[in-house]
């Protein structure tokens, strides 16, 4: 695999990390065995890192990821034997499950994810079965995927409190679909068990809320290992109240974008970064990369045309943005064949099970790489992100895929820590 090239020598802040990183690997695998014991680990998950050279940062994490067919084939085994530990731990009796995808019966190369994940999960000795919430899967329908594989939609039925299709009552209910248009009645009250849970979904689930967690595990790692947590952690805060079309909201927009600024030039300053400080205003929840916009000055903020608001205005389902989060923007100064290129790292309960490099011909290195009708290539790691080599230098291929696990980890850690808040505290959640 041809793995991306960071542009600026690896001699500053981000070698320093990731040496740090792998002195300190017995330390930090004992300390996250530990988390786990505390905390409930999110049954599957997707982080978005980006790494500056000078800084390496989750931007995003996905409790419902969809880019299962990206993944290298040679670590399904991996993944088999983290999904065995998942479904065992959070359902010990489960032998069928019935697993609600997206909406995408279009979107060939998500429902090739939908048919790796099926695949996964029979491997793990589970009956999967697909059930559609589309109104127009009336009856059994083979979608033909390019492989040659055929994936089998089957249109959900509900019997008091238990969904099912015509000849399957499944156990337990996976859910690979974020709620981002909310929660369908027909999944509600359910007795058999959902996972994730409902509240893991956008309709609940806040990026700000989110980012909070990952403060503090920010600061507790940081603290692990001796190092200064903004290497690790970016600059966030929130705004409500926020109307794009009626320019309501924008002078807290404009003033958090200019005091994440303020703040960044100082470390930019400090760690003798060049590059210019910029910053991302995003919808406090949803994913697909709707809502999402690059700013370098808060003045920005007031200057949007028609089309750029309409962007920002909505995201997927057609859903109004309110509230969003404007977070401190972090280059991705990797790149292959002059594209720029972000990795993604997917988890099975507390295992790293492999990742991607999503490659994007048409975006910058301070833009969001995850857009609307974007060309990627998925680039499948070679190598796991649990295997470093002490041997090497600290940005050697598996070292830095080392360093990469560790940080999606600590925001898997962070996913834990904000369910566990809702589940307590349902009402001040948000």
């Amino acid at each position: 695999m041809p793995v991306p090239h960071l542009t600026i020598a690896l001699n500053g802040p981000i070698f320093e990390l990731e040496k740090r990183i792998l002195d300190a690997m017995p330390v930090i695998e004992h300390w996250l065995r530990k988390q786990w014991h505390e905390h409930a680990v999110p049954f599957y998950c997707s982080v978005d890192l980006r790494n500056s050279g000078f800084k390496l940062a989750p931007v995003d994490t996905n409790l419902f990821p969809g880019g299962f067919n990206n993944l290298n084939p040679a670590f399904i085994p991996l993944c088999v034997q983290a999904m065995m530990t998942a479904v065992e731990k959070i359902c010990p009796d489960a032998h069928s499950i019935l697993l609600i995808p997206e909406n995408h019966t279009r979107n060939i190369f998500y429902l090739q994810n939908v048919a790796v994940l099926q695949s996964i999960m029979r491997q793990a000795g589970l009956d999967i079965r697909i059930g559609s919430l589309l109104p127009e899967i009336t009856h059994p329908t083979p979608i033909a995927l390019p492989n040659g594989d055929t994936l089998l939609l089957e249109p959900v039925q509900r019997k008091g409190n238990r969904l099912h299709t015509a000849d399957f009552d499944p156990c337990a209910i996976l859910l690979n679909n974020d709620l981002s248009g909310g929660v369908p009645e027909i999944l509600q009250d359910l007795e058999q068990i959902t996972i994730p849970p409902l509240y893991a979904g956008w309709a609940t689930r806040r990026k700000s809320s989110h980012f909070n967690a990952y403060d503090s595990v920010a600061q507790a790692f940081a603290e692990l290992i001796d190092i200064d947590p903004w290497l690790i952690n970016p600059y966030f805060t929130s705004c409500g109240k926020v109307n794009f079309h009626e320019k309501e909201g924008e002078d807290c927009v404009a003033a958090a974008v200019d005091e994440i600024l303020r703040d960044l030039q100082e470390k930019y300053t400090q760690y003798g970064v060049k590059e210019k400080p910029f910053v991302i205003v995003k919808a406090d929840s949803g994913t697909y990369g709707m809502g999402i916009m690059s700013v370098k000055d808060g003045a920005d903020v007031y200057k949007l045309n028609r089309k750029q608001r309409n962007k920002m205005a909505t995201v997927k389902e057609g859903l109004f943005v309110r509230n969003v989060l404007v977070q401190e923007g972090v280059y991705t100064f990797e790149s292959i064949h002059q594209a720029v290129a972000e990795p993604v790292i997917y988890m099975i309960d507390r295992y790293v099970v492999g990742g991607f490099y999503r490659v994007h011909t048409g975006r910058g290195i301070d833009e969001n790489l995850n857009a609307p009708g974007m060309h990627f290539v998925p680039l499948a790691f070679d190598t796991t992100c649990v295997q470093p080599n002490p041997t090497a230098r600290p940005d050697a291929v598996p070292n830095r895929f080392y360093a990469y696990g560790v940080i999606a980890r600590l925001a898997l850690l962070a996913a834990a820590i904000e369910l566990d808040r809702y589940a307590k505290h349902p009402s001040g959640y948000l």
